[in-house]
């Protein structure tokens, strides 16, 4: 059995580099919580035939895929409804991730990183072995997602608003990622993070 790390941060503060950096150039396995909660509501998985079931068949497309716009609209302003939906796709999204690193074990790969946006928030720490966030000034978190997203600064304000604030997130991660600076410089403090753990020599 391997190793389990989690990379988390907020909206725009860089952890999808992070997360791209350790899979692409490092060559280790990340499974993605974003990719995760798409895959585990695919026609044919469970999950989707249970969301069909409980809202309607009216919010499934012509292909059988959830009609996210539908779904969101239908949750938005009801908060049980909301709950109903979360009590159906995070054990879904939870049981392919574990999938997923079951299967990279059985390759024989010893680490696995889990990149989980909302890490803390679901309390999910007790998935990982350490923690890993990817921090940026407010300012510069805001000054991304508006370039990133084309947003106004009030639509993302209200954005990172719906957020936990990273700063207050950094309480709880073992190691901070401090991705203020240059993508050469994030590169260099996950690597020492990595090293520090063993999982990549010195």
């Amino acid at each position: 059995m391997g190793i389990v790390y989690g990379i988390t941060g907020g909206i725009a503060s860089g952890k999808s580099t992070v997360s791209k950096f350790i899979s692409d150039e490092l060559g280790f396995s990340v499974i993605d919580a974003d990719i995760a909660s798409r895959k585990a509501v695919e026609p044919g998985m469970k999950a989707n035939q249970k969301i069909a079931e409980t809202f309607g068949k009216q919010i499934l497309l012509h292909d059988g895929s959830i009609d996210r716009e539908q779904l969101g609209a239908l949750i938005f302003h009801d908060k049980e409804k909301r709950l109903i939906l979360n009590s159906i796709v995070h054990p879904a999204v939870r049981e392919y991730m574990l999938q997923q690193q079951e299967e990279a074990f059985s390759r024989g790969e010893r680490v696995v990183f889990l990149d989980i946006p909302l890490l803390f928030e679901s309390k999910l720490t007790h998935l990982v072995a350490k923690t890993m966030l990817i921090y940026t000034d407010e300012n510069v978190q805001l000054l991304r997602l508006m370039e990133r997203n084309n947003l106004t600064e009030s639509e993302a304000r209200a954005r990172i608003n719906s957020q936990m604030p990273l700063a207050e997130k950094k309480q709880f991660a073992d190691e901070i990622v401090n991705n203020n600076g240059t993508i050469t410089e994030t590169k260099q403090q996950v690597i020492n993070i990595l090293k520090k753990w063993r999982v990549i020599s010195q």
